[in-house]
């Protein structure tokens, strides 16, 4: 029972993820379509070569995950060496569960699990992972001002400046208080052990409720000696991955203006980038499963302020195809080939396969 019961569990977040995604992809096509969508698509040479080239540097840019993810575990772990197939494989994955939680973060345990099944340890394999999202928010954090200074003149839709607005109040507020974390581990040790101790007298199993704060505190200290030993003792890998991640981001933003340019659209590069950003960082606020439905209407309106309304809702089905039903795809052939389980993925599994 309480197998099947687990089961269950894990297919909702991919219900709702798909049902989200699905009715905002639909809602969108129906505002959008219209005679001149029709006249358009029907007289306008539709540039096929570029929706494949969209496909291709979609896989481009996992493979540069993947490389990213080689380069710090080679690193923390000189004894081990982990070859770009093996790194590019847990990428793939990783995307279903990362697909279908709250910013991404589904997709950690996988990485952090099958690295430690390919010789890392386990705080090592958590250090690998911490790292790459450090990379990410100092990068993200870098192109922030420079994609609102290009579309502030554009952006004069209410709700989207709220969504906007809200959504970099998160990000700056996670971002303190990771450096907080990374900084003063000993008083988050003490804040979080603090609020464990408050919400222990709720619990029902207070064995568990004590062995969670005891996890906290390991893993607080995993955290932060493993970004010290970046930080601080591998600075040129550091750099390199970090030089990896500008090549990662700047390559997963390519596939908008591909896919732009095959609807026989200008590519709009610097407008699509400066969108690609401000995107990220709404759909990373942990709302709902895979930040569906978010992902779709941020696209829409963020892409509204520079194409034309009647290809809107078919700009947002091929763009979200390609970055997020594609990556849902290969993540679930890849997971299932690993674990032969994809809705039914779960720590149990995990365990399971350790032993």
């Amino acid at each position: 029972m309480e197998i099947v019961k687990k089961q269950k569990t894990i297919k909702i977040p991919i219900i709702i993820s798909l049902a989200l995604s699905i009715s905002i992809i639909v809602v969108i096509l129906y505002f959008t379509l219209d005679a001149q969508t029709i006249t358009y698509l029907t007289t306008t040479t539709i540039r096929y070569e570029f929706f494949l080239a969209a496909i291709a540097i979609e896989f481009v840019y996992w493979i540069l995950w993947g490389l990213r993810i080689k380069i710090l575990s080679n690193a923390i772990e000189t004894s081990t060496k982990i070859g770009l197939w093996k790194s590019t494989k847990i990428v793939f994955a990783n995307l279903f569960l990362a697909n279908i939680t709250p910013s991404m973060a589904g997709g950690e345990p996988v990485r952090i699990y099958l690295l430690n099944k390919n010789g890392l340890s386990t705080g090592s394999a958590t250090a690998v992972v911490l790292g790459e999202r450090l990379i990410d928010a100092i990068f993200l954090v870098l192109c922030f001002p420079f994609a609102f200074l290009i579309l502030r003149n554009y952006i004069d839709i209410g709700p989207l400046q709220t969504a906007i607005s809200i959504a970099v109040a998160v990000f700056i507020i996670a971002i303190i208080i990771f450096f907080y974390v990374l900084l003063q581990p000993e008083k988050t040790k003490k804040f979080l052990t603090f609020i464990g101790k408050k919400l222990e007298r709720f619990s029902k199993n207070k064995k568990r409720t004590e062995m969670t704060i005891e996890r906290i505190g390991t893993e607080v200290d995993n955290f932060h000696s493993s970004m010290l030993f970046f930080l601080r003792d591998e600075k040129k890998t550091f750099f390199i991955a970090s030089l990896v991640t500008v090549l990662f981001w700047v390559t997963g933003w390519l596939v908008p203006p591909l896919l732009l340019m095959g609807l026989g659209l200008g590519p709009h590069l610097i407008e699509s980038t400066a969108s690609q950003v401000l995107l990220i960082i709404v759909v990373m606020m942990p709302t709902t499963p895979g930040s569906a439905g978010i992902s779709e209407g941020g696209t829409a309106a963020l892409y509204s302020l520079f194409v034309s309304s009647s290809l809107l809702g078919v700009f947002v089905l091929l763009f979200r195809f390609v970055t997020y039903y594609l990556g849902l795809i290969v993540g679930a052939i890849f997971q299932y080939r690993i674990f032969k389980s994809v809705v039914s993925f779960s720590l149990d599994v995990v365990k399971r396969h350790e032993e």
